[in-house]
């Protein structure tokens, strides 16, 4: 297959796949769905579809707790070259963005490139590491080495008047420009060499069968969130139209009530009467009376009941859903209710990692497209922030117990990790722990010499 041919095949397969991804981004941006009302609602009333944001906030909080850290590699604390690349390509805030889309689509994508000479403000000793959503990007994994094998990057302005067409293959990259729905132009062609296509997908519910992942959306949860948005449409309808107690006047004409009758005969005036707050007749027989206001309490018991349904299948605490009015009493309270979620977004930040290991293997070949990977990028390891939500307080007494002045199960350096202090501050203390150590200097014989003296 050459390589329009090839062009034409990845772009025909990506626009086919973005049908599947519209319902999923409706979901989360809480957009109006039709098919979520059911076909008892009178059209009216279809305006009055609210949007209800499980979706939205369980993908939230998942993302939230998904921090990177840094990379370890082998036995090394912390790897600050390929800390230094990850910051210098803003990474921190997109990686977030990245693992976001991977939750709602099911997948997003980490290219990486070599830096341009000719690029203002890039770094040519840095390589340019970007995210990709599902939206603009499509890869092709080999089922048996679980590998890309091709991507493809689609990008058309708003007007759909100018595309561009970037083909990712193991041994280049090629890129194409279509103006006013012409032909395609081939703008470059660069052959990378590496042996791999440079497109790292970040999966997420990936299965034997589902290699590009699948959304956290779960059909059951998308069918709670349907159900939640009907029941709070018939509730404000209810609410616009039977909260209010409605008045029943009997043998009261409108001269009665000192209003003239509408010249359209819209009955506006009457309704005007009606909502008055004072009404008084002359008329002895004149009766009035009211329907009882109806009771909205049976919407907020099915919305509570909904609420825990979510909370159930999401494992979000009860507190995120406001489906419990009692806030936990303590700190061991608060971990016990998100002890689902942790374990969700710890076993998140092992499948992503992955993908961010390899996407920084990518990365130093890129660089240094001549040399061999050295075996310890085998052994990388991603660093991921606490998923937990522990106070400061009770972090600082577990580590003081395994520190225990020096005696414990943890040194200090590790203790002053584990309360989240950075690589730059740890080092900067123990430059201050060894400028107050009172036998600094002195020779090692006259420090650990014993001494007969009581008093010393």
């Amino acid at each position: 297959m050459n390589d329009d041919a090839l062009r034409d095949h990845m772009v025909g397969t990506f626009l086919d796949h973005q049908w599947q991804l519209k319902e999923s981004r409706d979901f989360y941006t809480g957009a109006r769905r039709p098919d979520a009302i059911g076909v008892s609602v009178p059209p009216q009333m279809r305006r009055l579809l609210a949007a209800v944001g499980y979706p939205r906030l369980y993908v939230d909080a998942l993302a939230e707790r998904l921090e990177i850290e840094g990379f370890r590699l082998g036995t090394d604390e912390s790897d600050s070259t390929l800390w230094d690349w990850f910051k210098m390509n803003d990474l921190d805030v997109e990686s977030t963005l990245g693992h976001t889309d991977a939750f709602v689509y099911g997948t997003s994508y980490i290219t990486v490139t070599a830096p341009h000479p000719h690029d203002p403000g890039v770094d040519p000793k840095v390589p340019v590491i970007r995210v990709e959503p599902p939206t603009a990007l499509y890869a092709k994994i080999d089922p048996y080495s679980r590998q890309v094998t091709s991507a493809v990057r689609f990008i058309t302005n708003e007007n759909m008047e100018t595309r561009t067409a970037t083909v990712y293959l193991k041994d280049r990259t090629v890129t194409w420009v279509s103006e006013h729905q012409g032909q395609w132009k081939t703008v470059s062609s660069i052959r990378h060499g590496l042996g791999m296509v440079p497109v790292i997908p970040l999966a997420n519910r990936t299965s034997l069968e589902q290699l590009h992942g699948m959304s956290q959306i779960t059909p059951e949860l998308r069918s709670l969130t349907d159900d939640a948005s009907r029941i709070t449409m018939c509730m404000s309808a209810t609410a616009e139209m039977m909260a209010m107690p409605q008045r029943v006047l009997f043998g009261v004409s409108a001269d009665d009530l000192g209003i003239q009758q509408s010249p359209l005969g819209d009955g506006k005036a009457h309704f005007d009467a009606l909502t008055a707050r004072i009404l008084a007749f002359e008329d002895p027989d004149a009766k009035a009376t009211q329907f009882t206001a109806a009771e909205l309490m049976n919407f907020v018991n099915v919305l509570r009941e909904l609420a825990k349904q979510a909370a159930a299948i999401t494992g979000l605490p009860p507190q995120y859903l406001s489906s419990s009015n009692d806030s936990p009493a303590s700190a061991e309270a608060i971990k016990a209710s998100e002890s689902r979620l942790v374990k969700t977004v710890e076993s998140k930040s092992r499948v992503f990692g992955a993908a961010w290991e390899q996407a920084m293997r990518v990365a130093w070949k890129v660089m240094n497209p001549d040399e061999q990977l050295p075996a310890e990028f085998y052994r990388l390891d991603t660093v991921w922030r606490d998923p937990s939500t522990p106070t400061y307080a009770s972090k600082a007494d577990a580590v003081t117990k395994l520190y225990a002045n020096g005696t414990g199960l943890l040194p200090k350096r590790q203790c002053r990790l584990d309360l989240g202090y950075t690589l730059s501050q740890i080092e900067r203390m123990e430059m201050w722990d060894e400028s107050e150590d009172p036998f600094k200097g002195m020779a090692p014989d006259l420090v650990s010499a014993p001494t007969d003296n009581p008093m010393i």
